[in-house]
């Protein structure tokens, strides 16, 4: 570990330590000013009460896939729902745990509406505040440079794939910004709506389209995203 690792691991463990004598609303205020787009180290897995083994099991792609096509929809965990919700941020901010594969759209009265998500795999998380800055039915889709680098196959959507039932963006897309400057992460809809709750992205935020359809009715421009740093989503309150 470089000095410089050295550094940022115990500033962010004295951050973390310190947010824990805290309320859970204050530390969103005031313990997420984070650098935006800081890698996520952590790859943790969701996990589901599996009925036959009564335990706790790992939610693999696997499952996942035996589940949806079973069940014709994810585990009810990720099915969309209000709970009661603290933080000092105010309606219509979204926040998203993405250890716990977890959506949340801030409603009054300590309430939100949590949906089920799914997230970067290893390599592909990040953090930060960020926030809306274009909404889009049926989004076009243009896979990014180092997209297509990684799998040549996608060189054929070089110039777009239209919006539509099999587009990977679904049918909505919330663009999210820092500044004027679009970041390339979205949250958006998926043609696979049994990835919901895994690590499976790029880095975007994935939604069922019922789900990303009714985020985006709610949704306004210049909305604050949240995408809090492993820590902050083991909190007490979340």
């Amino acid at each position: 570990m470089t000095n410089s690792n050295m550094v940022a691991h115990r500033g962010l463990k004295a951050l973390r330590d310190w947010g824990k004598k805290l309320s859970f609303g204050f530390v969103l205020a005031v313990g997420l000013a984070l650098p935006m787009m800081v890698q996520d180290a952590y790859a943790a897995s969701s996990k589901i009460y599996d009925q036959n083994q009564r335990r706790w099991v790992a939610y693999t792609p696997e499952r996942a896939r035996q589940f949806f096509m079973r069940h014709k929809q994810t585990p009810e965990t990720f099915r969309r729902q209000i709970v009661k919700f603290r933080t000092a941020e105010k309606p219509g901010t979204i926040i998203i745990d993405s250890v716990r594969h977890y959506l949340y759209y801030v409603l009054p009265d300590k309430r939100a509406i949590r949906y089920g998500i799914g997230v970067g795999r290893e390599g592909f998380g990040w953090t930060g505040i960020v926030k809306v800055g274009r909404k889009q039915k049926w989004p076009r889709w243009i896979p990014p440079k180092e997209m297509v680098e990684r799998d040549p196959k996608l060189a054929e959507f070089a110039d777009g794939m239209p919006g539509g039932p099999d587009n990977p963006l679904g049918a909505r897309a919330l663009y999210l910004f820092e500044g004027k400057r679009d970041t390339l992460y979205r949250i958006h809809g998926t043609s696979e709506p049994w990835s919901i709750g895994l690590n499976i992205s790029s880095g975007c935020i994935r939604m069922h389209n019922d789900d990303v359809t009714d985020l985006f009715g709610r949704v306004e421009i210049g909305a604050k995203v949240i995408v809090l740093f492993q820590g902050a989503s083991l909190l007490k309150g979340v």
